[in-house]
Parts: structure tokens; sequence; C-alpha cells
């Protein structure tokens, strides 16, 4: 499996392409579409170049999906991608998350854990709730988590 236009597209938006090396909400040289492997401060890129980072990092996360022997649906494994381009493959293989998938429990007791991760430097942060909630809705291929008016993460 491989994750779908809509998957990629969905990464993107919540990455937003940069063309020049900059410092994320921790402090990690990132560019083009979060890609921070080699970054260093002052490095520029092309956008073929952006593209081509941004296939390198989602290609180990598809294989590392594809050999854990689940059948996921495509809004699934485009929800796991996002998940894991954002937090890392470390963070997925010690989350209560994937041992929830490896369980098979039921996709809100999932996405539950899911939304949980949205600090960044031990700091929650807005951007990341919003991302965590539309990450379960693409889960469950239905609305149900949102971010409220003063930031909290609910269920409809």
């Amino acid at each position: 499996m491989e994750i779908s236009q809509t998957g990629i597209d969905f990464i993107k938006k919540f990455e937003v392409l940069k063309l020049y090396a900059y410092r994320d909400s921790v402090g990690v040289p990132t560019i083009g579409y979060g890609h921070t492997k080699g970054v260093y401060m002052g490095m520029a890129i092309t956008q073929k170049q952006a593209e081509d980072l941004f296939q390198e990092d989602v290609t180990p996360i598809e294989k590392m999906l594809n050999g854990m022997g689940i059948n996921f649906r495509q809004g699934q494994f485009d929800a796991l991608c996002s998940w894991i381009f954002n937090l890392g493959q470390g963070k997925f293989n010690s989350s209560t998350m994937k041992r929830s998938i490896v369980a098979k429990k039921a996709d809100m007791d999932i996405t539950d854990q899911m939304v949980k991760w949205y600090y960044a430097g031990g700091k929650p942060l807005l951007g990341l709730k919003r991302r965590r909630c539309a990450e379960a809705n693409m889960w469950l291929g239905r609305e149900v988590y949102y971010v409220d008016a003063k930031g909290k993460i609910c269920k409809r």
C-alpha cells in the first residue's frame, strides 16, 4: 500500500513548503516539507529537491506500515503516514496507539490515543491539536474530533 494523493496533500498542507532552512518549533533545522536529516541553517533547495526529500521521508514510513501485516483502509494508512511523518517512527513504535492497532482495538480507542500527541518541546501547540484531530478524522473517515474555541480537543 502507498500513501494516496489525499494523504500527500494532507501532510504538505500541515508541513508547508519552505525552500530555505528554518528552525521548527523546537529549534531543529528544517527545510522543504518538514525534512530534517542533514539540514543546516543557510541551506537552500529547489521545489524539485523538496519533492525528492518528501518522497525520501515518506518511503520508509510506507515500508514500515506495510511490514506490520495489517490490512489498513486507505484513510487509516494516510493518517498514520502523516502522524509518523510528523513525530517519527521511534515515537510510533513506542506508542500506546501502535499497541492498540496491533491488538485490533476499536477505531475510537486508537484515535483517542492518536490525538494525545500535540506537544512539541514540552508545550502544547494548537496547530498540532488541529493536525491530530484531522488525522484522527481521516482514520475514522468521518468528522468526530475538533478543537474548540478554547483550544480543547473535543468529540462530536
